[in-house]
């Protein structure tokens, strides 16, 4: 587990406020929502179970979550327990994270999630709207303020 203190963190446009609660009722049914799954992860301060909508990346067999909002909690929950559960499509499976290092996270940024982004028809419109344009812009200063933990099953 990686400690380096990140930047200050983006700011979490409004429409997540809307969208996280919505979505978090459909993906708790099963209803597919592009990349999204739930992470359900014990609270660091209280060790109750916290469950919230991610973006998960899978690429080449491999899976990451991206803090694309900095330091949220969920961010700190997983760093903290190394562990949580989530759940795509109705399916539940208990992961392993591991955070990257400042360096391992640009060069995801770099090599990974950036040509993943590009790819999609609306990638570069959905990460600019979340306002993370910096993770295709400048990867290693973005490095500092979005988080990434790898997973394994």
């Amino acid at each position: 587990m990686v400690s380096t203190a990140r930047n200050t963190s983006p700011r979490i446009p409004r429409i997540v406020g809307f969208f996280d609660p919505l979505a978090r009722r459909l993906l708790h049914i099963g209803v597919p929502l592009g990349p999204n799954a739930l992470l359900t992860v014990a609270g660091r301060k209280s060790g109750q179970p916290r469950t919230t909508p991610v973006a998960l990346i899978e690429v080449d067999g491999r899976r990451w979550l991206c803090g694309t909002f900095g330091e949220t909690n969920w961010v700190r929950n997983l760093r903290a327990a190394g562990r949580g559960t989530l759940a795509v499509g109705g399916r539940q499976e208990e992961v392993a994270a591991t955070e990257l290092s400042q360096a391992e996270t640009a060069t995801f940024f770099a090599d990974v999630l950036g040509p993943y982004v590009r790819r999609l028809r609306v990638g570069k419109i959905l990460i600019a709207s979340l306002g993370a344009r910096d993770i295709l812009e400048d990867p290693q200063g973005a490095a500092a303020r979005h988080p990434v933990f790898e997973l394994i099953a």
